[in-house]
């Protein structure tokens, strides 16, 4: 059994007038549409709904009126969840679902949460961590609405908004002999151990680093946890390359690390906004969308 709402508003228009001329001058449809929808609404039903009277207009069939009843039910509720839709679509406030990077977290989402609980009150964020392809996965599957992620290798089923741009410094243990000094060259490490941050994607950008100017890092440690990198690192087992600087230079275990700039041309990495292409966003994701755009134009 297959109709359309459409078809239920004829039924009910056919019904209010006694007659489909004057339903369908009232509906702006032609004559011959409106009886092709009735005709199409009996033959999906397996009911005929209408009695047609010559020259004197139509009336509904016992079972048109009992079906006449249903329709009207069934466009009440048609409505409601169309009215429910709008007001989840303007609505600032309840929750959403959204993503975040999983190094990148720790650095922006306080300060986000913050702000949104300044400017939007009634909105309950609900921040799901996650590695890039996870996050993707899970835009795509709708169990997020937006992701607050790096720019690498994203699905072509997803777009982006450039948030800020991170560029990448050179982590130094403070005795180290380069320590001292305004900036580092990659080519100056390319013989020393090297700590390597090896989730995905990350992993093979800071790689690509060292490729763009020919070198081949010694990478002897690897780890997925960004503070183990730089606590090996204070700790005198190597240097590593990363994006993000904390405010401290202090790690977990009171050991200190130095952040210097590359003295290299280094291709920086964009903190994006990421959405499915395909999806309108509801306030709420654009309220938030907002508040990222106003707080990294001030960080």
């Amino acid at each position: 059994m297959q109709f359309t709402l459409k078809q239920l508003h004829h039924l009910i228009s056919v019904s209010e007038h006694s007659s489909i001329s004057a339903a369908a001058s009232h509906l702006f449809i032609s004559q011959p549409a409106l009886s092709t929808s009735i005709a199409q609404l009996e033959k999906s039903l397996g009911l005929s709904l209408l009695i047609r009277h010559h020259a004197r207009g139509v009336s509904l069939t016992p079972a048109g009126a009992d079906f006449l009843v249903r329709a009207r039910s069934l466009l009440t509720h048609a409505q409601e969840i169309e009215e429910d839709v709008l007001e989840l679509r303007d609505s600032i406030s309840g929750q959403l679902a959204v993503g975040c990077f999983v190094t990148l977290a720790p650095f922006f989402v306080p300060r986000l949460m913050r702000d949104l609980n300044e400017s939007y009150p009634e909105l309950q964020i609900r921040f799901i961590e996650g590695t890039l392809d996870r996050l993707q996965q899970l835009l795509k599957s709708g169990d997020i609405e937006v992701a607050l992620l790096y720019a690498l290798e994203l699905d072509a089923e997803l777009q982006s908004e450039n948030l800020t741009v991170i560029k990448p410094h050179v982590l130094l243990p403070p005795d180290h002999p380069l320590a001292g000094g305004k900036s580092v060259s990659l080519k100056a490490l390319q013989d020393e151990s090297m700590i390597l941050l090896d989730l995905p994607h990350s992993r093979e950008y800071f790689q690509q680093l060292f490729q763009h100017l020919g070198i081949d890092p010694r990478i002897e440690q690897r780890s997925e946890s960004f503070e183990l990198v730089r606590g090996l690192v204070a700790r005198g087992h190597g240097y590593s390359v990363l994006n993000l600087q904390p405010a401290s230079e202090l790690t977990y275990d009171g050991a200190r690390v130095r952040c210097l700039p590359i003295r290299e041309k280094a291709m920086p990495l964009h903190v994006v906004l990421a959405t499915l292409s395909k999806t309108r966003r509801t306030r709420r994701s654009e309220a938030f969308a907002q508040t990222c755009r106003d707080f990294f134009r001030r960080v």
